[in-house]
């Protein structure tokens, strides 16, 4: 016999909620198999079984309040034939059904969710490639699963005929099984599959209570935060939420607890659907693209955010780039593009204006004695923006190399979560769409971010004379909570200098 117990929930967190079993009594599991998630306050838990064997009972069930080593459950080790006696005791045609179905469950192979990435708790089905009953190859594409910032694909663990478990659409965690792979039996899998969806409405019903709760919430209600905003008479969409993804925590309902305005609540009611007009189409946001939106309207609500506009003439760039881009080609293996010019001139400008590297964090401001660049890069998902680390200990040409593999990696969805974290200020280069002049929004948290612009041949006066030069509006977005107007301006009009003279770069001027 072997205990399942809660482990240390970490520091000042005192107790956890069960969300959910992915084991049932009776069901034979293998050790350090995820078998029950735990959510705090603050993250979400995994359990794991501590050996081999059947999981014999269940002490703590789903919605239940626990503390570190509480007894969740019990693993009979070496009990697997257990279950199987149990299940075939009610009838014997049920027994004989049961004995005929064992070789090809033995058969099949389940397809998991992947580890998603640190911090990743969840994602959601995108399209299934196949369909149940499908034949497929190993390691041939099945499925997308899509999570805040980047795209996961399962493949098929072996040959044989696909069942699928979970719909397209359906929010998914690590470890949960979304489907299988028969090895044999291509008719039968498929057909042995398709009652379990009728059992699903038993279990669906704190689901949907947990939705209607959390109302126009991101995230539905962990169980912890139902039974305190259930007791308590709170309207979820009043309670400032701080968790992750914009999750509700139990702190957050609890701090709500008193503050709650019952009649606003009544009129803050969610607006249903209008209805859709001919020549219309619905589509479902991406979760991507849902992320996105939240964190750009996040930042919109917190920062001061304000923008400074200069302009620069590229005449001086666009000679260098010309006379040495062929050399620097062949030499390096990278073209010479402007992007390192202006990650060169933005971390000598971030040298002098540290407040521009910096962040806020309650009442502290941080600086950053490192440099991190963000590049915004534009995909079919829409926009990510992966991180340049340490670029001021590189050259031009590791500039470019390190850009040309994150916008690679962006394109084809390969992006790590830590290659998309951790920035202290971005550049975003919308001249690359013919964009003559935008005012970009903060990355939060950083305090700036830089847009290039389209390089226009324009009419300017040069010493008395006019002559056409290429140039091109620069715009700074900054915090004014942390970056003073007189900072922003001398910041970019740095960053104009050593375009308009890249030598100064070169010389440390």
């Amino acid at each position: 016999m072997a205990d399942i117990l809660t482990p240390a929930l970490g520091e000042s967190v005192s107790e956890a909620t069960i969300a959910k079993w992915t084991k049932k009594v009776g069901d034979a599991v293998k050790k350090d198999e995820v078998l029950v998630e735990l959510e705090t306050d603050k993250v979400s838990l995994e359990v794991v079984a501590p050996a081999d064997g059947t999981l014999s009972d269940i002490k703590a069930a789903e919605g239940d309040t626990v503390v570190p080593n509480t007894v969740l459950g019990v693993i009979s080790e070496g009990a697997s034939a257990a279950p199987a006696k149990a299940a075939a005791a009610p009838k014997a045609d049920a027994k004989a059904a049961s004995a005929a179905a064992a070789p090809a469950a033995a058969a099949a192979i389940d397809i998991n969710v992947p580890t998603m990435g640190e911090s990743v708790a969840e994602g959601s089905i995108g399209k299934w490639v196949k369909k149940s009953g499908d034949a497929v190859k190993k390691d041939e594409l099945l499925v997308e699963i899509e999570t805040d910032k980047v795209a996961v694909e399962v493949s098929a663990p072996a040959d044989g005929v696909l069942t699928i478990d979970v719909d397209e659409g359906a929010t998914v965690t690590p470890g949960q099984k979304i489907g299988s792979v028969a090895a044999s039996g291509a008719a039968s899998a498929p057909a042995a599959a398709a009652p379990a969806p009728a059992a699903a409405p038993a279990n669906t019903g704190s689901a949907q209570v947990s939705g209607q709760v959390s109302g126009a919430k991101n995230e539905t209600l962990s169980p912890a935060v139902q039974r305190v905003v259930g007791e308590n008479n709170l309207d979820p969409k009043a309670i400032a939420a701080t968790g992750p993804k914009g999750n509700i925590t139990k702190a957050d309902a609890i701090a709500a607890i008193g503050q709650a305005a019952p009649a606003p609540a009544a009129a803050a009611a969610p607006a249903a659907p209008r209805a859709d007009q001919p020549r219309e189409e619905r589509v479902k946001m991406t979760r991507l693209r849902q992320t996105i939106a939240r964190r750009l309207k996040e930042s919109q609500n917190t920062a001061a955010q304000l923008t400074t506009f200069n302009e620069v003439d590229m005449t001086n760039v666009m000679a260098l780039r010309a006379q040495y881009k062929d050399v620097f080609e062949k030499r390096h293996g990278v073209k010479l593009g402007f992007m390192s010019f202006f990650t060169k001139a933005v971390v000598a400008a971030l040298h002098e204006i540290p407040a521009v590297n910096a962040e806020i964090d309650g009442t502290d401001i941080i600086y950053k004695n490192h440099y991190d660049i963000g590049v915004a890069v534009g995909t079919d998902k829409g926009l990510v923006v992966p991180v340049l680390r340490d670029a001021d200990t590189l050259s031009l040409a590791g500039i470019e190399k390190g850009i040309g593999a994150l916008g690679k990696a962006a394109r084809d969805g390969a992006l790590t979560m830590d290659q998309m974290q951790g920035g202290t200020f971005t550049i975003t280069n919308g001249g690359t769409y013919g964009s003559l002049m935008s005012t970009p929004i903060l990355n939060a948290p950083q305090s700036g971010i830089l847009g290039m612009h389209n390089i226009v041949q324009r009419p300017m006066a040069i010493n008395g004379e006019v002559k056409i030069r290429p140039m091109m509006y620069l715009a700074l977005s900054y915090d004014h909570r942390i970056v003073d107007g007189k900072e922003a301006v001398t910041f970019l009009v740095r960053v104009k200098e050593l375009l308009e003279d890249p030598q100064r770069a070169l010389l440390d001027l």
